[in-house]
């Protein structure tokens, strides 16, 4: 029988299939039966340092501020009526997915600040957790902020982080970094367990009658794997830090390709939303399937087999294929 077993931040997987942070993860019913689908470990839903610190200010208040300060106050955070669960709640989720689920439970924290709110990471292993992920979105607009300040950020918040907990610590990285392979380097130096790649930006539209800014979310797609694939398949070897890809995991194939070029985890959140906990079990399924008729037996045995230090043309991950492609198309006359 085909060995689907990875191991990732150190924990043992019986497959490379986790499900990734969304808002599935607040019904214990729904993680029990994605376990049930075979999903090897969960991402939890995040906690935000905005919610901490809207709880913590809002607790400043009552103490020592008047009552016609706090709506103004209340003005400066995002509308946190939204968020189901605060901190001390998110904490208790936590213990009761742990006590109900037998697979790996990772914890969340969405932020990118070195204040207070990083004490919640040590919360968050008290609670069960078996691993932390960071999830950083940030986009900056400053443009007196250079690029070396914004990557200072990352490396001091995972450091401080690392501080906090003994449990692993995975960073879920953005794409829109000058260069990567530095970045990456340098959060292994700081001693980071995992790089999740890459966050999903969610971008903002413009209702034309309203003249408004409207939050939009579309699904991804597996077209969207192929700029995970790519620096994942750069970084393996040049990092030790395991490597788990999310945005655009939908099929086996997706799986398939990602450990292909390094990843240790595939991470599926989209697939999961439109179809269902049972789109994990098509997934397994033509998984082995795949392996069976290939004639590998485990994912172990192909992790890498596609990364750029082992295909026959590296630089197909680099310029080649830029200059590859556009000769390649031959555009219709008109």
């Amino acid at each position: 029988m085909t060995d689907l077993s990875t191991t990732y931040l150190g924990l043992q997987l019986k497959n490379p299939l986790v499900p990734s942070s969304s808002p599935l993860s607040k019904s214990i019913d729904t993680l029990k039966r994605m376990e049930d689908r075979g999903a090897a470990a969960v991402v939890m839903h995040s906690l935000f340092e905005e919610q901490i610190t809207h709880e913590s200010r809002e607790l400043d208040f009552y103490l020592s501020q008047g009552a016609e300060s706090f709506a103004e106050a209340l003005s400066y955070f995002p509308d946190l009526g939204h968020y189901n669960i605060g901190p001390d709640e998110y904490l208790d989720h936590i213990r009761k997915v742990k006590a109900a689920l037998s697979i790996p439970v990772i914890g969340s924290l969405n932020g990118i600040s070195t204040g207070g709110w990083i004490r919640y990471a040590g919360l968050i292993e008290q609670a069960g957790a078996d691993a932390l992920e960071l999830n950083v979105y940030y986009i900056p607009t400053d443009p007196l902020m250079s690029s070396a300040e914004v990557e200072q950020m990352y490396i001091d918040l995972a450091r401080n982080v690392k501080a906090s907990v003994k449990i692993p610590v995975a960073i879920k990285l953005s794409h829109f970094i000058s260069s990567i392979p530095h970045v990456a380097a340098r959060l292994d130096q700081a001693g980071v367990d995992g790089l999740v790649l890459f966050n999903r930006f969610y971008q903002p539209d413009i209702d034309l009658e309203n003249l408004e800014i409207v939050p939009n979310l579309n699904l991804s797609s597996s077209y969207e794997l192929r700029l995970r694939l790519r620096w994942a398949a750069i970084l393996y070897g040049k990092i030790k830090a395991d490597m788990a890809l999310t945005g655009g995991v939908h099929t086996a194939h997706d799986v398939l390709k990602g450990m292909m070029v390094g990843a240790k985890a595939a991470m599926i959140g989209s697939a999961l939303l439109e179809h269902g906990s049972a789109r994990l079990d098509e997934i397994l399924r033509d998984l082995a399937t795949w392996l069976e008729q290939h004639e590998y037996r485990s994912i172990r045995q192909m992790q890498g087999s596609m990364s750029q230090r082992n295909v026959a043309n590296p630089a197909a991950f680099e310029r080649a294929n830029y200059m590859k492609v556009l000769h390649s198309f031959e555009p219709k006359v008109i």
